[in-house]
């Protein structure tokens, strides 16, 4: 009897501290992407064009910082530092598509609109099914070093073609981790509410650019 209330109690105290994560990263994750949204409005503002050295250098040492915070307060600060930064970043590519293209805003937001329908699709499918996809980190670690590989190698090559494909295999990439990250969390393997709050928002952040760039290649009406 004693060892049955044992399991019970370790069982809820599981589940409240595994819905404790998820609610504490959807909230943290909301206020991210409200922070994101207006250093990329600033950014495009003052026509920022930092470049892609800029880029990697603040996205990595940035994931550094986060990582080596994150049970902290301060983890909390580097979170919305990074999410900040990306916004930033954001905006030369968001002026890109509204100047390039005489649709550009229809653009932007079709992509906002399917990184947003796919998000809530892939977690709602997570969480009510409870599925475990921890089997899929492997196969997903292993293509984001070679789609980003590739995206490098993209840079100095300006292939239309090669850049789609990049595209779209970060588009599927992306979307596997929004349900290996949600997975994660409901099955506690990320106790981290920080580190998935990141997570999650990184996925996010790529789907939606690489939406941009596949929307962008067949729109075919450029300023």
């Amino acid at each position: 009897m004693n060892n049955n209330s044992n399991v019970i109690v370790r069982g809820s105290a599981s589940t409240l501290a595994t819905n404790s994560v998820l609610r504490n990263t959807y909230f943290l994750l909301s206020l991210t992407l409200l922070f994101s949204a207006v250093t990329a409005a600033f950014s495009m503002a003052i026509g920022a064009n930092p470049g892609i050295i800029v880029l990697l250098v603040g996205m990595f040492g940035l994931s550094f910082l986060v990582n080596a915070l994150r049970n902290s307060a301060w983890g909390i600060v580097a979170a919305f530092a990074f999410t900040g930064f990306m916004g930033y970043m954001l905006g030369p590519i968001l002026n890109a598509y509204l100047s390039g293209y005489t649709n550009g805003g229809q653009l932007v937001m079709t992509a906002l609109g399917g990184t947003g329908f796919v998000f809530l699709a892939l977690s709602g499918y997570a969480l009510t099914t409870k599925k475990d996809f921890s089997y899929l980190g492997g196969f997903l670690f292993a293509g984001i070093m070679v789609a980003f590989l590739a995206s490098l190698a993209g840079i100095f090559f300006q292939m239309p073609l090669f850049q789609l494909v990049i595209s779209g295999a970060f588009a599927l990439l992306s979307s596997g981790l929004i349900l290996y990250h949600t997975s994660n969390i409901i099955h506690g393997g990320e106790t981290n509410y920080i580190m998935a709050t990141i997570s999650i928002y990184t996925a996010l952040f790529n789907l939606f650019v690489s939406l941009l760039n596949i929307l962008g290649a067949f729109a075919g009406n450029r300023d």
